[in-house]
């Protein structure tokens, strides 16, 4: 079984990590919308240098994360997205829906 996580280590820095796919998915979707609406700053940061590897699961993901922020009013960037997801996402055409960070 995928092993996963979605952490806050600190007032608005999430760290996303392990395996992300159908089954860790659903876990880690009711994690972040969590930790969203619970967050007590506006600004977010979403670093996913610790995915080990993902299926569009890890996008969908992190779109639902910025749908999350949004909806909760907050901004929401997305740091270290490693190159398996952004391949995904170039090819899908949803690299420019992303707040990457540079």
């Amino acid at each position: 079984m995928s092993q996963a996580s979605l952490t806050e280590r600190s007032a608005g820095q999430l760290h996303l990590a392990g395996v992300l796919d159908y089954s860790t998915g659903p876990q880690l979707r009711e994690q972040g919308a969590r930790l969203i609406a619970a967050s007590s700053v506006g600004r977010l940061s979403l670093d996913c240098s610790a995915v080990e590897k993902s299926s569009s699961v890890g996008l969908a993901l992190l779109l639902a994360f910025v749908r999350d922020a949004r909806k909760a009013g907050r901004e929401l960037s997305i740091s270290a997205l490693p190159a398996d997801m952004r391949e995904i996402a170039q090819v899908s055409g949803l690299l420019e829906l992303l707040p990457l960070q540079s």
